[in-house]
């Protein structure tokens, strides 16, 4: 299928090496988009991604998976986000090329008749890369959801809260020191912290199992850290699990023990987090993320929630979902 001088095509696992070269030399991509981690749990989705082609060379790729019961094409549901992942040559007309021939792909090859589409937020982006936003409005996309992420700005860090501040001192003088680990016996207790806290909480699970966890580690050590909090005995407290991209470090999961929340750890972990974000988990990092606080499409805000991540300067970050009608 062309149109002009791209050409699309169906992504298929001779490609891999490819796409993710192209993934990291994007303007936009991360490496959710590696498929060393999109993969680890492709027997969950129909995987429908694209790639476009211009002389030669993928000018972008495109994740996406699709339901067949709602006939509907989601870039992507395994992932936080998704979206157009593009070559920093990439042109605004190219941008619209691609989006057409995504469109009639799904419709044709897939009898699609809806496309889910969530952006890569701003904050992630090498280089400024808004042209699928503007090539969705001009499809006549409408936005669906929106979600309230909450940020640092690393240059500009705002101070501490009180509150936020006397939890860290808390804990100092509880004597809890903060390491790295990829010991599957630390993972494993680090989870069920997390899982306790979530059933608690929210009644839910986590999304990853303790062995997803090890697995994605020892994939992308690089880019993802599992960080815990440990009493002076050793014990673990809680801790954090870590994505960390050239422009971001982000928060996938935070979880303290009934005992590491009385003392203050998941204030003295976001602190020494943000504190060190640089210069001890992405070099060129311009943000530190905790993740959305809003439920139910982005309808009801979580104050509590976005109240503690404000207390260390965070401010919001949108992450929207677009439906575009294939029909």
């Amino acid at each position: 299928m062309n149109s002009r001088d791209i050409r699309v095509m169906p992504y298929n696992e001779q490609m891999e090496a490819d796409w993710n070269r192209a993934v990291e030399s994007s303007k936009n991509g991360t490496f959710l988009f590696d498929r060393r981690f999109m993969d680890y749990h492709r027997d969950r989705f129909c995987d429908c991604s694209l790639v476009f082609l211009k002389d030669k060379r993928m000018l972008g790729v495109l994740p996406a998976n699709l339901c067949r019961a709602d006939h509907t094409v989601y870039s992507h549901q395994g992932l936080t986000y998704g979206g157009l992942v593009l070559h920093p040559d990439t042109a605004a007309a190219d941008v619209m090329q691609m989006m057409d021939l995504a469109c009639d792909y799904f419709r044709q090859h897939l009898q699609a008749t809806r496309w889910v589409y969530r952006p890569v937020p701003y904050i992630y982006h090498r280089y400024p890369s808004d042209e699928p936003l503007y090539a969705l409005f001009r499809h006549g996309a409408r936005l669906t959801a929106r979600g309230l992420s909450s940020a640092v700005l690393l240059d500009s860090a705002l101070p501490l809260i009180r509150l936020r501040r006397r939890g860290v001192r808390k804990a100092e003088e509880a004597g809890i020191s903060l390491s790295e680990s990829t010991d599957m016996q630390d993972i494993r207790r680090f989870w069920e912290i997390l899982r306790s806290g979530l059933q608690r909480r929210h009644g839910v699970e986590p999304v990853h199992s303790a062995e997803e966890i090890k697995l994605l580690t020892d994939r992308l050590p690089r880019h993802i850290r599992l960080v815990l909090a440990r009493r002076p005995d050793s014990e673990i407290m809680g801790g954090a699990w870590l994505f960390c991209t050239d422009r971001v470090v982000h928060v996938q999961y935070m979880a303290a023990s009934d005992e590491g929340r009385t003392i203050g750890v998941n204030d003295l972990l976001t602190a020494t987090l943000i504190r060190q974000a640089r210069t001890s988990y992405s070099p060129t990092a311009q943000y530190y993320e905790f993740g959305i606080s809003t439920e139910q499409n982005g309808h009801v805000l979580n104050e509590g929630l976005i109240f503690q991540k404000e207390g260390f300067g965070a401010r919001g970050v949108c992450y929207d979902a677009w439906e575009l009608a294939l029909h």
